[in-house]
């Protein structure tokens, strides 16, 4: 009889860690791809991963490839990302990325997400402080 409670306690504990690991996978798979979509210049393919929201602030893909390609360059162009802290629940999360540039100088950005009809999108990235080089 003591062995159903323990079980219980465990399936309880890792209930939220098996929930939540298909929506950290779909946001990488988002934000990957994006990136994929920068380095191939495919700006029409990228502005089909930001959110409605950021569809209607930059009206088209080639004013939001060249928002990236001025302001963004790390994510133009990355040597090398890493995914660290997914933070944020329901429909609303936030994806810190590690970006390594061609010049190896190392970008943390917060990739802000959000659930709709279509699946995870980008509604924003903003740049976190300086990471330290890489050594």
């Amino acid at each position: 009889m003591r062995t159903f409670p323990a079980i219980l306690m465990i399936a309880l504990w890792l209930g939220p860690v098996a929930r939540a690991e298909p929506a950290a996978d779909a946001i990488e798979d988002v934000i990957s791809d994006q990136i994929a979509a920068f380095r191939a210049d495919d700006f029409a393919t990228a502005f089909t991963f930001a959110s409605p929201g950021i569809q209607r602030l930059f009206g088209t893909h080639e004013r939001l490839g060249q928002m990236v390609r001025n302001g963004y360059p790390m994510v133009w162009r990355p040597e090398d990302l890493r995914y660290l802290d997914l933070r944020g629940a329901g429909t609303a999360r936030q994806q810190i990325v590690e970006i390594v540039d061609r010049a190896g100088q190392v970008h943390r950005l917060e990739y802000s997400m959000v659930r709709t009809a279509s699946g995870w999108r980008i509604d924003g990235v903003r740049v976190l402080e300086a990471a330290p080089p890489l050594t």
